[in-house]
């Protein structure tokens, strides 16, 4: 399962999103030293993260990576995937036209 963000400035986008997290305006995600994304929330956080990567230059794409050897349950996917976009949608929605989440996995993700 990945999440795709259409955009015309997908480096803006990230950016954006990960200021918002520097300044505190975004509190439920973090980022790593690695620009990995994970949930916050004590029930949800390091049970998966995203990883970024700009795709032909109007996409900002985020794959799932599941713990070692760790198998994701189909809530953790939900919860990740839709919280992330309603994230986005809150603080960045002026910086892309369009965002869907898989609902199978895709290249790029580890879901062990």
């Amino acid at each position: 399962m990945a999440i795709h963000f259409k955009t015309t400035t997908p480096k803006k986008l990230l950016a954006t999103y990960k200021k918002a997290i520097d300044d505190e305006h975004i509190e439920t995600w973090s980022y790593d030293g690695e620009g990995d994304f994970t949930h916050t929330a004590p029930q949800w956080f390091e049970k998966a993260w995203l990883r970024p990567k700009i795709t032909d230059g109007s996409e900002l794409v985020f794959y799932i990576l599941a713990p070692r050897e760790t198998k994701l349950t189909s809530a953790e996917y939900a919860i990740y995937h839709g919280r992330f976009i309603e994230s986005f949608l809150l603080h960045c929605d002026t910086l892309f036209y369009e965002a869907c989440a898989s609902a199978m996995p895709e290249n790029g993700d580890v879901t062990c």
